[in-house]
C-alpha cells in the first residue's frame, strides 16, 4: 500500500512540474501560438491551467501528509542495530615529562606560568611608526 501511494506521489509531482510548466509567466498558459478562435481562447487555457495546477498542488499535500502519517505508523519497523559499533576505550594521555629543546620547562595545566616565547617572536620592543 505504501509503496503503491509513494508511486501515486511521483505521478502527481511529475504532472504538477508539467503544468506549471507550461503556465505562462503572466498567467495565460498555452497561448503562444495559434487564433483565439481555436480549441481553447487565452482564457479558458490559463482558466483550466490555473484549475488543474490547484487540484494537483492540493492532491500533493494531501498525499504527503497520508505518506508520512503512514510512515510514521508502520508495524513491525524497527531499528537496524546490525552496523552499530562500539568505540574502544582510550587510554588517558600522559603529559611530556621530558623539557624541550632550549631547556624550558614543560607547560602543564597546574603551572600558573606559560613556557616563555622563542626570542624574535613577539617579545621585543619595536616601535610600530618611526
Amino acid at each position: 500500500m505504501f509503496t503503491f501511494l509513494l508511486i501515486v506521489q511521483a505521478f502527481i509531482a511529475a504532472g504538477l512540474v508539467g503544468v506549471i510548466l507550461l503556465q505562462k509567466s503572466e498567467g495565460g498558459g498555452l497561448t503562444s501560438s495559434g487564433s483565439p478562435s481555436g480549441l481553447m481562447s487565452a482564457r479558458s487555457a490559463a482558466d483550466f491551467l490555473t484549475r488543474t495546477t490547484a487540484i494537483l498542488a492540493t492532491a500533493f499535500i494531501a498525499m504527503s501528509i497520508l505518506l508520512a502519517f503512514l510512515a510514521a505508523n508502520r508495524h513491525g519497523a524497527t531499528i537496524d542495530a546490525s552496523l552499530q559499533r562500539t568505540a574502544p576505550a582510550a587510554a588517558p594521555q600522559a603529559l611530556p615529562t621530558t623539557a624541550p629543546r632550549g631547556g624550558a620547562a614543560p607547560f602543564a595545566p597546574g603551572n600558573s606560568t606559560a613556557p616563555a616565547a622563542p626570542a624574535g617572536q613577539g617579545n621585543s620592543a619595536v616601535p610600530l611608526a618611526q
